[in-house]
Formats: structure tokens, C-alpha cells, sequence
């Protein structure tokens, strides 16, 4: 499956006291990325939220983080669905500095109807292009 970069600059504010990126920000970066990714298909969680009545939420992440990232990197975060189901989506996701692994993660992302917030099953529209293309 294809993989799907997006860069991000550290700022201050994404740093702790020691000057790191705080651990809990790589999990931004790891949603930023997975939504551009669906962005750059076309999809946008809004819009499948307001047509379809969908959320896609996080329903479980794995992470390891190996070397710091430190103010002023510029880091690339990979998406890679590395398996996809009727009703979640599985990523595997890596930030990087230059080509050097700082965190890497294994994420589930399930498909819910936004009124019940009960497991629904990915539009087939979305299912077909990611199998597809990823």
C-alpha cells in the first residue's frame, strides 16, 4: 500500500520543559496526517459527518517513541493503512527527522454513526478508493 507524507514544523508550543516534543503531540501529528491523507483523496470528516452521519474515532493506538524531536525540526509523518476493514481503518504511521525514525504507531480508527456512536460500516465509495490506492 502507497504511503502518504505530510511535513510539520515544531514550534514552542509543542515543546515541554526540556525543550522535546512533549509525548503526547505526536499523537496530533499522527490525526493531522491521517486527516490529510483522507483530504488528499477527496474526503473531508466534516462533509462525511454532515452527508453521511459518520465519525471516523480513535479505537486504539500502539506507540513507541524512540529519539527526541526538539524546536525548529522539520519532521515528516507517514500514513500507511496497512490493513483495511468493513468498519475500521488500521494505520501504521512513522515521524521522522531527515531519515532518522524518532516514533512510530499502530492505529485503529473505527467508523461510527455520529447519532449512536455505534460501529457503522465505511461508505463503500471511501472502502472502494482506499483499497484501491493504499
Amino acid at each position: 500500500m502507497r504511503k502518504f507524507d505530510w511535513p510539520v514544523r515544531i514550534y514552542y508550543e509543542d515543546t515541554d520543559a526540556g525543550g522535546v516534543v512533549f509525548y503526547a503531540n505526536y499523537l496530533k501529528f499522527f490525526e493531522r496526517a491521517r486527516t490529510e491523507m483522507l483530504r488528499d483523496k477527496g474526503y473531508q470528516l466534516d462533509e462525511l459527518h454532515a452527508t453521511l452521519g459518520i465519525l471516523f474515532v480513535v479505537r486504539s493506538v500502539q506507540v513507541e517513541y524512540l529519539k527526541p524531536a526538539r524546536f525548529n525540526d522539520l519532521l515528516n509523518v507517514s500514513s500507511e493503512l496497512s490493513e483495511i476493514k468493513k468498519t475500521r481503518l488500521i494505520f501504521t504511521q512513522v515521524i521522522s527527522k531527515v531519515d532518522v525514525e524518532l516514533c512510530h504507531a499502530k492505529i485503529c480508527v473505527a467508523c461510527i454513526e455520529a447519532e449512536t456512536m455505534r460501529p457503522t460500516a465505511i461508505p463503500s465509495t471511501l472502502l472502494e478508493q482506499l483499497t484501491n490506492e493504499y
